[in-house]
């Protein structure tokens, strides 16, 4: 096994998220090279020269396009090719079309190195499960975004109505990257605070939770049926992600990956909160949800392990 260049990422499919995450990076400072890999090569090469060119407004960074070799020895690879969902579609209507492309493409993006993979193309926690099982990379090493921007929005609705910085809202969506996740109303606290009582404390109504948990779990919906994709905001997802790992910071962020018996749940990935670091995904938390709650995860891992077994994996 070679080693990685501990500073070089790997975008393959540079579509609408690929693109804005290459951008993300580029703008962070984080990576010294940054390989853009797509099969219309030109469509790489005009990302490449775009990015490039805005050397003198940014940290030193080498942007290039490459082919499946030149990923090889990056230290995180983002896998993020394959079909966007459509208006009216669901990511897992997106299952055999991704997974199709993940199967052709993953072995000859991985070389033997000590990467990290990380998967955003949708539907991500079922195509999570099938690249650990192409790739034989160790389970730490083999993630996805999962529920990052999930718990991001959660945390946005209940920052706007509690009129505190997002950053002061501890929130986490848990479970499938798509229409089964659950929002964790039982942890969500502002200065460890419950958000019930928060509200009580500040004066201001309750949570009306049904609309928030809707506004939370529709918003990819919203955002396609209005623009066509969704990308700007999962692709600092990826960026945050990408910063907790090359900086081996220990942040917990709920990416999806092999869950091994939380819950009583395994055979699938899903996303629970994770310490993530250099070495990649640590252990997922198993958190003290309420009873719905676990109800609802067992019920979305139910779900996820319905979809990889159609892949005969």
């Amino acid at each position: 096994m070679h080693k990685t260049d501990e500073r070089k990422i790997a975008v393959a499919g540079v579509g609408a998220v690929g693109a804005s995450t290459a951008y993300a990076l580029a703008v962070s400072g984080l990576a010294s090279e940054l390989v853009l890999v797509d099969i219309n090569k030109a469509k790489a090469e005009g990302e490449a020269m775009d990015l490039a060119h805005a050397a003198a407004f940014i940290k030193p960074i080498r942007i290039y396009a490459g082919d499946f070799e030149d990923c090889r020895d990056a230290s995180i690879i983002i896998f993020a090719a394959g079909a966007n969902q459509k208006s009216g579609e669901t990511r897992m209507d997106l299952l055999l079309k991704n997974y199709g492309i993940l199967k052709e493409s993953l072995p000859k993006l991985l070389g033997g190195a000590d990467s990290i993979l990380i998967i955003v193309s949708n539907p991500v926690d079922v195509l999570t499960y099938a690249a650990l099982k192409i790739s034989g990379l160790p389970p730490e090493r083999v993630f996805s975004s999962g529920t990052v921007l999930d718990s991001s929005r959660f945390r946005h609705r209940l920052s706007y109505h509690c009129s505190v910085a997002p950053r002061n809202v501890h929130a986490y969506v848990v479970g499938e990257h798509g229409d089964s996740e659950v929002l964790l109303w039982s942890l969500a606290n502002i200065a460890g605070t419950g958000i019930d009582r928060y509200c009580e404390l500040a004066g201001i109504p309750p949570v009306n939770r049904q609309e928030v948990d809707s506004q939370v779990r529709n918003a990819a919906y919203e955002i396609i049926s209005r623009k066509g994709a969704s990308y700007y905001a999962v692709s600092l997802a990826i960026k945050r992600i990408c910063e907790s790992i090359l900086r081996d910071e220990n942040s917990l962020l709920s990416v999806s990956g092999l869950i091994e018996g939380q819950y009583g749940i395994s055979g699938c990935c899903l996303s629970l909160p994770s310490v993530i670091s250099s070495e990649g995904r640590g252990k997922p938390l198993e958190l003290p949800l309420s009873n719905v709650e676990e109800e609802a995860l067992r019920r979305s891992s139910d779900i996820l392990k319905a979809a990889i077994a159609e892949l005969n994996l």
